[in-house]
Formats: structure tokens, sequence, C-alpha cells
């Protein structure tokens, strides 16, 4: 029986990878517990420097399985699994380290608020986002609105929750929904390029800096101000890297 939830780490990057293909990538109760193993790793692994989540096939997630909803009950669902985590499984976890959504085809529904967990989301020409659940009744609770709303404003959350309308790659790289849209097929190879780019960098000062920008949402600007400053708790690494940047300079313009 194959895997729910493909997980493998290439180098310093870990590959989540939802598998459920047929069924447009929806998440299963299994599947959730499977994404919240999954992402445990990804924040417990040293080995692991940046993460990427994708669907297997053509759809990133289309929600969760509706035909479960319909069906829930103690016996195949636990009860207190959404207390601690949530319905699509690790919605609310608080990610270390950065993540990149890879979304082709479908990211709706659940499908959408789990692409809002990513730090970066690149998509193909495509893909489609909307909060389709809108139209069965169901609610967001997996972070949804509260993520949305900071990631392209009020008035966008607004529309696309309230309408539940489908927002198109194209829409949704001028709302800043996605940052790169690429052509069909290559929005995972885009994700990983995009990777490699960003922990080639002093990674101690990128996390540093990501932290701040979050807290920076939840804190007053006095409080975020002084938790900028103990980013300075990388100055080590500073140091070290100023030290090398002028060492390489200097060994170039020897060259000249």
């Amino acid at each position: 029986m194959s895997e729910l939830v493909n997980v493998r780490l290439d180098s310093d990057i870990l590959y989540i990878g939802i598998n459920r293909p047929d069924k447009k990538n929806c998440v299963n109760h299994a599947t959730a517990k499977q994404l919240v193993a999954a992402f445990q790793r990804f924040n417990g692994d040293p080995k692991v420097k940046i993460g990427i989540l994708y669907g297997e096939g053509n759809n990133f997630c289309s929600g969760y399985d509706l035909s479960e909803v319909s069906t829930l009950n103690s016996t195949n669902f636990d009860p207190d699994f959404p207390q601690k985590y949530r319905y699509m499984g690790p919605s609310i976890t608080e990610l270390k380290k950065p993540l990149i959504a890879a979304i082709e085809g479908y990211a709706v529904a659940g499908g959408l608020e789990l692409s809002l967990m990513a730090d970066i989301r690149v998509c193909s020409r495509s893909a489609v986002f909307g909060v389709f659940c809108r139209r069965v009744g169901v609610p967001l609770i997996d972070g949804g609105t509260v993520r949305l709303p900071r990631i392209i404003g009020l008035g966008r959350a607004l529309d696309m929750t309230l309408t539940g309308r489908p927002i198109t790659a194209e829409e949704a790289l001028h709302w800043g929904l996605v940052t790169k849209v690429v052509n069909d097929g290559e929005a995972l190879n885009a994700a990983s390029e995009l990777a490699r780019q960003i922990i080639k960098h002093p990674y101690n000062c990128m996390l540093a800096d990501r932290r701040s920008l979050l807290n920076s949402f939840d804190a007053t600007e006095k409080d975020a101000f002084a938790f900028e400053l103990n980013s300075l708790s990388v100055l080590p690494d500073a140091i070290q890297g100023a030290a090398q940047f002028i060492k390489e300079n200097q060994r170039k313009k020897s060259k000249i």
C-alpha cells in the first residue's frame, strides 16, 4: 500500500507530497495524521534546512475529503485531533524553517489553507485557488481566516471568502498570493530552484530575519524593534561572513 504522504530528503530539502492523486489530493484523517508526522520531522530534523509542500500528480490539494466528512464518527476520527492540530493536519503548526508550496492544479478549500502555511508559493499557469468550501457550508478552520488577510489584505481575503469564486494564477500573482507563475508541470522544479537559492546564503542569519518578520505581525512596533535586535545573536556568523566576503573580493581584485 502506498503512503498517503510521500516524504524524502534531498540534500537539505525535505519534500512533502500529498499522495492521493486519484482524489485530487483531498485530505482524509489518515492523510492528515501523516502530514502531521511529516512536519514534525521537518521541524525536528537538523539535516533539514527548508521544505517543499506539493501534491503528487496534477493537483496540489482540493481540500478535505467530503466523503469522509459526511460519515464522521468516533470510530474513524479522533475528536481530540482538531484541538491539537486541525482537520487538514499540521495547518496551525509553527514552522521553524522556511517552507515553499509548489502548486499545480487545485489549491482550494483546505488545500488553500495548507498552501498558506508556506513562506512562499509558486504555482503553474493553470493553478486554481479558492474558498470552494463556501459552496458546501464548511467554514475555514485550518488557519485560512488568519493567514489569508495577512498575505493578500483584508479586502481581497473577504472577496475570496465570501464569494467562493475561483482565483486564477494570474490574479493570484497580481494579489501577492503567489510570487511566481511557471509553465504547467514546472512548479516543483521552480520551488526546488528557489529552495537552493535560499539556503545557499548564511543560514542562521536568514532564520533570524524570518523569525523577526513573522513576529512583527503580533507585536507592537516597540516590541517588534526589540525582537529584531535579538538577531544580533547571529553576530559571530555575520563577522565570519563579512571576513569571507572581503577575502573573496580581494582575491578577485588580485586577478585583474
